[in-house]
């Protein structure tokens, strides 16, 4: 005891005293005439002394407290914040110093996001002018503004912090989630704005500007200033933040519910709540939409996700862990899929091969499941552009690399495609002809000397052979590069309801680090994607298997 008194230089601690307090006059002189120092450290520090011999003597010991406080406040803020009230029960000066608010400014900014440039304000209610640096000017001359605002005059970022207020208490809910809307899916994003955690929906853009940015919407707020109970608002409708409620399963899983649904409706009924959904949904109105079928699934769908706008369910996502070896930048896209209009997908990077998953889905293939996936070693080389256009040439070399693509894995055996795994994506085997000999290597196809060297090194983005989309393939979009690199994959197609699913020989386009296409030879329809450019906060997987184990939960939950 007497060691840890004399390093801070603060004498025994509040607990010694107490105990000093309890013991008679006799005990308390006794313990005063014990030595300061343990033997065992004088032992130990006799010994170091006669190791380092004749010498000048060793520079006298620095207590914490002689520190000048700005450093002070320096060390205290690069601790985890969950040590700090610990560190503030060792003496009256840590505790003053853990006061100061740019200690827990840094720990909200650190460790949950919190930060002073308070994004998209109006939407949830708040204007900038009446936010500032560290709480909120509660005297705002509007109603509007009264009624929203609490009293932030004692606001401070410890009593943000705190675990015995709100943040520590929702730090769990913090990240990327996947609602469950059925086979509808949909992209949700948890984060510290100000004084407020705010659950973001993404959606795509409006079908078929796949280049536009993802439009966003909150779907609860939760306010940071009580200290003892949480006010959850549900921000879902058109009149304004009302009750909610947050109910945390897990770390992995949460749920909310509204408390008062009749927000949710409108003057003029159904009608109306449809109306006025198709042209968020889909920026159009019903008129203008003359596709039969297509009217069928806009209907299906707001039927089915207006059953989910009083309680809904969460689950954990991550955005998939990057490589240097990675042919592009893993992360989410924004795709066609035909009548259904725009999706989201997750592309991600498992060896030799890449899959794209479904974050948001439709009722032929449900959000979760894997829709198209990339054979890296097998690259189409095409000796010109006609068989590209030309459908049926395109096919029949798409369906000979897939026969050769079954006969390499029959005599690699069930191991085999691990072993091909070890080599890197970015340098793939020779580009696949189906005209080319047969190598003596195994997966290798042999093609002319320039195609083969081109094929062997990395090809910077914008270069590769050009692209023209086959006669007879059906595109929403058009707006895509005229160079690109070609891959053999596969993708999942199903009737209704996710029945009778099958992978089916297809085509991955790729263009540049920002856009892919794949060409459905069994739809004769064409799919562009393009990135996600929006920063998702505390979305990082702790580690690859973690995002493994989240691409096979959310496939199981709709198989």
């Amino acid at each position: 005891m007497a060691v840890c008194a004399r390093l801070c230089g603060v004498g025994p601690s509040r607990g010694c005293r107490r105990r000093q307090q309890r013991r008679g006059p006799a005990e308390t002189a006794a313990a005063d005439s014990e030595p300061d120092t343990d033997p065992e450290e004088e032992r130990i520090e006799a010994g170091a002394a006669a190791l380092s011999g004749p010498g000048p003597s060793p520079p006298p010991r620095c207590s914490l407290l002689e520190l000048p406080p700005e450093l002070l406040v320096e060390i205290f803020a690069s601790l985890p914040g969950t040590d700090l009230p610990s560190l503030a029960q060792v003496c009256t000066k840590f505790r003053r110093i853990l006061h100061t608010d740019t200690i827990w400014r840094r720990r909200c900014r650190e460790e949950y996001g919190v930060c002073e440039n308070l994004r998209k304000l109006e939407i949830t209610g708040v204007s900038c002018r009446d936010v500032y640096a560290k709480r909120v000017n509660p005297r705002v001359k509007s109603g509007r503004f009264m009624k929203i605002l609490p009293d932030y005059e004692h606001m401070e970022y410890r009593d943000v912090y705190t675990p015995a207020v709100l943040l520590h208490r929702y730090r769990h809910i913090l990240g990327l989630w996947q609602p469950d809307i059925g086979p509808y899916g949909g992209l949700l994003n948890v984060v510290v704005d100000g004084f407020f955690i705010i659950g973001w929906m993404y959606m795509p853009p409006h079908d078929p500007h796949v280049h536009d940015p993802m439009r966003f919407k909150p779907l609860f707020r939760i306010h940071l200033m009580e200290r003892r109970s949480a006010t959850v608002e549900c921000m879902y409708g058109h009149r304004g933040p009302h009750n909610g409620h947050i109910q945390i399963v897990k770390m992995d899983e949460f749920s909310t519910k509204c408390n008062q649904t009749d927000h949710h409706r409108m003057p003029g009924g159904r009608q109306e709540e449809f109306r006025t959904w198709l042209r968020e949904e889909w920026g159009r109105t019903l008129e203008d939409i003359f596709h039969e079928h297509m009217q069928e699934l806009i209907l299906m769908k707001f039927i089915y996700t207006s059953q989910y706008d009083n309680c809904l369910t969460y689950r954990r996502i991550y955005l998939p862990p990057s490589r240097p070896d990675d042919l592009i930048r893993p992360g989410l896209f924004k795709g066609t899929y035909g009548s259904h209009g725009l999706e989201v997908v997750m592309l991600s990077f498992h060896g030799t091969r890449a899959r794209g998953t479904k974050i948001t889905g439709d009722p032929n293939i449900p959000a979760g499941q894997q829709t198209v996936e990339i054979d890296l070693m097998h690259r189409i080389q095409l000796p010109d552009a006609e068989n590209l256009c030309n459908f049926n040439e395109l096919s029949r070399l798409v369906l000979e690399v897939r026969e050769q693509v079954r006969q390499e894995q029959e005599e690699a055996g069930p191991d085999g495609g691990e072993g091909r795994g070890e080599q890197s994506p970015r340098e793939p085997q020779g580009p696949t002809s189906p005209s080319a000999e047969p190598s003596t290597e195994k997966g290798r196809g042999l093609g002319d000397g320039a195609a083969a060297a081109a094929a062997e090194r990395p090809i910077p983005s914008g270069q590769g052979q050009p692209f023209v989309l086959p006669m007879g393939v059906s595109s929403r979009n058009e707006d895509y590069p005229r160079t690109c690199r070609i891959f053999y994959g596969t993708g999942l197609i199903a009737g209704h309801g996710f029945t009778s699913p099958e992978h089916t020989p297809g085509v991955f386009i790729l263009f540049d680090e920002d856009r892919f296409g794949f060409i459905w030879l069994e739809l004769k329809s064409f799919s562009l994607y393009s990135r996600v450019q929006a920063a998702f906060r505390n979305a990082e997987a702790p580690s690859p298997q973690a995002f493994e184990d989240m691409l096979k939960n959310i496939q199981s939950l709709t198989a």
